[in-house]
């Protein structure tokens, strides 16, 4: 004999589920991003040896620790070809050498400064394609290099002061051969 068993009916409103045991909620950050510390070697004047990117091997100037923990430095740009820019702390060997910058205006500057203005993007069409490649060029605009001229200015200043300087900013810092860099002493 077999039984027929009825199937188990839900009302059709019925429809919810509960999450399955394993899945978790992610738990609330409570940490708060502390500012980064400056280096006890790194001190406004101090001339600095970058170590990566563009402008690897030159010597240049620390100005001021902006509020992102980034590094304001200058070569200057007369000197050694170095711009105003940010640099990261980590990238940078301090040396003991000092300028004096205390006739250098850098209240200024901040992160906003650096920051790339955004472009509305237009749709190109066969006519104009040749035409958008000589548009992409980027200029630096004249208030730039014009700030760039005043610090310049205000710093060569301090630098033709000390016999030397202007040689030592301008020089690259390399390695040669038989030398140790855990023992050299900047």
């Amino acid at each position: 004999m077999l039984l027929k068993l009825k199937p188990l009916s839900l009302p059709k409103n019925h429809l919810s589920f509960y999450p399955a045991d394993d899945v978790k909620k992610p738990l609330p950050n409570k940490r708060k991003p502390k500012p980064t510390k400056l280096r006890d070697s790194v001190t406004p004047g101090t001339v600095l040896i970058i170590l990566a990117g563009r402008f690897k091997g030159k010597r240049v100037v620390f100005l001021k620790q902006l509020t992102s923990g980034l590094l304001l430095v200058t070569g200057p740009f007369k000197i050694n070809g170095v711009p105003l820019r940010r640099v990261n702390q980590s990238y940078v060997i301090a040396t003991s050498t000092k300028v004096d910058i205390s006739g250098v205006n850098v209240e200024k500057f901040d992160d906003k400064y650096f920051a790339k203005k955004a472009e509305k993007k237009t749709k190109k069409g066969e006519g104009n394609f040749f035409e958008a490649e000589k548009e992409g060029e980027n200029a630096l605009p004249q208030e730039k290099k014009d700030d760039q001229k005043s610090v310049d200015a205000q710093l060569i200043k301090s630098i033709e002061c000390v016999p030397e300087l202007k040689a030592y900013l301008g020089a690259r810092f390399s390695l040669k051969d038989g030398m140790k860099p855990h023992e050299l002493v900047f």
